[in-house]
């Protein structure tokens, strides 16, 4: 149970108190008691390796690094996205005389002209916790130093996403982990579209959330449908699997953009009138796909899983035992002498 000089200075601490990133109890207090670098130093792309020396790392290159994607995105928000304003969407003459490509084509574009100001503000706060020193996530493959410990995005997956999972992954991610733990782990029942319920209520009480992530619910559990059903068949060749990634990247782009248009407009009427001007055709689609396709649960699949694992476990035990009982039985036969 920590003081609460420690649960002030964990929830008010200077670094994190405007835009976070979220990060737990337990690696804010290895950092504040110095014990981050000693762990960490020894940490090989995620694995401990006792035969590791490195010398103490610097932050100075991620902070910098960092601060650089600050500035592109900074440049970005204030140039290109007041060129492409995701209401123009819902534009009446836009609407009417756009063909569906276009419609497409600027839906796609404006909406991630409206990303960088997520990715200006978290890179800014995950730069301001490194150069404090808080962030060291040991070193990779390479030996090079990771300060991603409580990194917030990775942009090159979101913008390159395959599949809706992936891009829910990259974006926001210190929270996204912290609903697994305290929802998705936990629920036994539906725990995605649980997960997604309590995602929108954390979000705030506009409306457009709401609707942004009820949207999600059915396209993550049919892109999931698709997924399982259908990409075992694509990954034979690495001409066929490109070609897979491809228009699985342009299905997930679509998507993810059509999904979140409520979420940048917030308003019922807006979010409504963009949905009916799209015929709510990502709405019906993914309830199509999952009446007609079987879903996995992820749950059912990791305790299968799980099984699996206690059972090789068990029958690796048992055949040790039996080693052990051959080898005691073999010592007790008398050798002649």
């Amino acid at each position: 149970m920590p003081s609460l000089l420690e649960y002030l200075s964990y929830n008010c601490n200077f670094m994190g108190i405007l835009a976070g990133p979220l990060y737990t109890y337990k690696d804010y207090i290895a950092f504040i008691e110095g014990k981050t670098l000693h762990v960490k130093r020894s940490v090989v792309n995620g694995k401990i390796d006792d035969r590791c020396e490195h010398a103490e790392p610097s932050p100075v290159p991620a902070v910098l690094c960092k601060l650089l994607v600050c500035g592109i995105s900074l440049t970005f928000h204030l140039t290109i996205t007041k060129m492409f304003p995701v209401a123009y969407n819902i534009d009446e003459t836009f609407v009417n005389t756009a063909n569906f490509a276009s419609r497409v084509f600027y839906l796609y574009f404006s909406l991630m002209a409206a990303r960088p100001k997520y990715y200006f503000a978290w890179s800014l706060a995950d730069a301001i916790n490194n150069a404090a020193g808080f962030g060291f996530n040991g070193y990779d493959v390479n030996g090079s130093e990771r300060w991603d410990l409580i990194s917030n995005l990775n942009i090159v997956n979101i913008e390159s996403a395959t599949s809706f999972k992936m891009f829910i992954d990259n974006w926001n991610i210190q929270t996204a982990l912290w609903f697994k733990r305290v929802c998705y782990d936990r629920c036994r029942y539906y725990p995605t579209i649980a997960t997604f319920i309590i995602s929108a209520m954390w979000h705030g009480v506009y409306p457009g959330y709401y609707m942004t992530f009820l949207t999600a619910i059915p396209i993550t559990l049919a892109a999931r449908a698709i997924r399982n059903n259908t990409r075992i068949y694509f990954i034979k060749t690495k001409s066929v699997k490109l070609f897979y990634d491809f228009i699985t990247w342009i299905a997930t782009m679509i998507a993810i953009s059509y999904t979140v248009v409520p979420f940048v407009l917030l308003s019922v009427e807006p979010s409504l009138k963009f949905y009916r001007s799209w015929y709510y055709c990502l709405h019906i689609i993914p309830l199509l796909i999952m009446l007609v396709l079987p879903i996995k649960s992820r749950r059912k699949e990791s305790e299968q899983n799980h099984s699996k694992l206690k059972r090789l476990e068990v029958e690796n035990t048992s055949t040790s035992n039996n080693y052990a009982a051959l080898n005691n039985n073999l010592d007790q036969i008398p050798r002649p002498s």
